[in-house]
């Protein structure tokens, strides 16, 4: 049986995204990979996750989440295939990476939603639903860092792969990893219902009421404006 380590996403892998695409960019194309045909975990800890975030997140940032998972889950299977954790962690890193946002949360705290997120979903994993704390802390990091973009140092596997998940959905970023008609069956199960306009919003939101978050480091008016008009989803939202 594999390890802490590697069963929860804890394998190191460098930061700098351009400089792992670069080193694949030969490899792979990325063919359809539907929703039916994408494992989805249904174990007593997944449940529980998916009706706590379905019930806390609004239909948006629910629909959002889920799309994350099946993206990510697409660019793990054709581009990274050795990437080794469980669907479980990655899964619960995707419902709960948005849980800060909340009109409840985001009000909650002077802290930004990253940060506090990842303290919400370490409570609800460890101490409310038993989860190993490898993997409850595992997913908490992921969600601490999940916009922490840069080119220097490293990250966790599972850290990286929401990261290029929800860059993906959220501004149309490294699309060469995904098929377009991935995209359309993953949309038609989870639409985007003007997403873009939604996240645009929710950031512009956070910089008002916290203009030291963390979110301003992706630029103050750069980071909304590219989700606003995210060119590749236009046509789905």
């Amino acid at each position: 049986m594999a390890d802490a380590i590697e069963l929860y996403g804890w394998v190191a892998k460098p930061r700098d995204v351009s400089k792992l695409l670069q080193g694949m960019k030969s490899n792979r194309h990325p063919e359809p990979q539907n929703v039916a045909s994408t494992g989805f975990p249904d174990t007593p800890l997944a449940k529980s996750v998916f009706e706590y975030a379905k019930k806390e997140l609004s239909p948006e940032t629910f629909n959002h989440s889920m799309r994350v998972y099946y993206y990510g889950k697409a660019i793990q299977t054709q581009q990274f295939p050795d990437w080794c954790f469980t669907d479980e962690t990655y899964l619960l890193t995707c419902l709960l990476h948005d849980i800060g946002t909340t009109n409840k949360n985001i009000s909650a705290t002077k802290m930004s939603f990253e940060f506090y997120g990842g303290m919400l979903a370490l409570r609800l994993l460890s101490k409310d639903l038993h989860a190993p704390i490898e993997q409850a802390e595992s997913v908490a990091e992921a969600i601490i860092r999940h916009q922490d973009i840069g080119q220097s140092g490293k990250i966790t596997t599972v850290g990286l792969l929401i990261q290029l998940a929800t860059i993906f959905d959220n501004m149309g970023g490294h699309q060469e990893l995904v098929h377009q008609d991935t995209i359309k069956d993953v949309t038609r199960h989870f639409p985007r219902n003007q997403w873009s306009s939604c996240f645009a919003a929710t950031i512009r939101k956070e910089n008002e009421l916290k203009p030291w978050a963390h979110t301003t480091a992706l630029g103050e008016e750069d980071f909304p404006n590219g989700v606003q008009n995210n060119k590749l989803m236009e046509p789905y939202d």
